[in-house]
């Protein structure tokens, strides 16, 4: 896949997904992981993400990768971690 002159999607993943016709929303949510997991990590995501919602949205308000990225932004709040002995049931 050609690079992507676009700074927030420099694999151009969001915008080949935009090509695709008939593309269904688990497809938009699998290219969005691949697309979140391939940012560097110099690039803010959530400024990105926005960003690329902004332009997008504006040219394609219902094609199910909008939503994707409108998802994206509602939840793109970092997980908190769940891990380690404080997550383990302790039989108490």
């Amino acid at each position: 896949m050609a690079r992507s002159s676009d700074p927030n999607d420099p694999k151009g993943l969001i915008r080949e997904a935009y090509r695709i016709d008939g593309i269904a929303l688990p497809e938009c949510r699998s290219i969005f992981l691949d697309w979140a997991l391939s940012l560097p990590d110099s690039l803010d995501q959530k400024q990105a993400l926005a960003d690329l919602h902004t332009a997008y949205s504006a040219q394609d308000a219902d094609h199910p990768m909008t939503q994707v990225l409108a998802e994206g932004l509602q939840t793109g709040q970092a997980p908190k971690r769940r891990g380690g002995w404080r997550a383990r049931d302790r039989g108490t």
